[in-house]
């Protein structure tokens, strides 16, 4: 079992909380999160570039000039490739880059990538905690009892939209429902700040899917 400390709003140790070795001492794997971010970034792109081809760009399909006798390269009608304004060959069409990936990969990856920020000390818990209204300035006070300078993921228990509207103000900080999570947002980020309801949820979830997993029989 792994000890972490949990944090109040002033940066105060308030106790310590264990986590189970089944979530956090797992091997990582990196094969699986390459895989994730690659789709996740894959399916970011909305594929609605587009070019003309010869026969879509604008203009006359009469022939510039004779075949022989001017001395000049042979050339057909204004919408040829090779000439200025004519159309575009192999060019992008709309089309969609969506990779689909399957839901036990993308659970091994988020837990491979949530068990390498543990492991290396890129995630604090913090005690949970509302807001009464936006505050931005309550979230930068937060960051700066955490000692936390860097890109910085909250991931809250439940959704809390004064919390969501404080922390979208401040550049390279975000936030996030832990259900909601994925590799590439665990990656991106310097350190997580889990509440402690988030790191219970999140830990009881992968630990029954470690359970689930069927053991060979020699």
């Amino acid at each position: 079992m792994a000890a972490l400390d949990v944090y109040n709003r002033s940066g105060d140790t308030l106790r310590q909380r264990e986590l189970s070795d089944a979530f956090i001492k797992v091997d990582v794997n990196e094969a699986v999160i390459h895989q994730c971010v690659v789709a996740h970034l894959a399916n970011q792109r909305r594929g609605t570039a587009s070019t003309k081809t010869r026969s879509e760009v604008r203009g006359s399909g009469r022939k510039l000039y004779r075949q022989k006798g001017t001395g000049r390269a042979r050339a057909g009608d204004n919408q040829s490739p090779i000439r200025v304004h004519g159309g575009v060959i192999f060019g992008p069409k709309p089309r969609s880059y969506r990779q689909r990936t399957p839901k036990k990969v993308r659970q091994l990856g988020l837990h491979s990538a949530l068990a390498d920020k543990f492991q290396n000390d890129g995630c604090i818990l913090i005690e949970d905690f509302t807001l009464g209204s936006p505050r931005t300035k309550e979230i930068v006070r937060v960051l700066g009892n955490l000692g936390l300078t860097d890109k910085v993921l909250f991931v809250l228990g439940q959704p809390e939209l004064n919390i969501y509207l404080s922390v979208r103000n401040i550049p390279n900080v975000n936030s996030c429902v832990w259900d909601t999570l994925n590799v590439y947002d665990v990656l991106w980020h310097d350190k997580i700040v889990f509440t402690e309801s988030a790191a219970e949820k999140i830990e009881a979830k992968f630990v029954q899917l470690t359970d689930d997993v069927p053991v060979e029989e020699v």
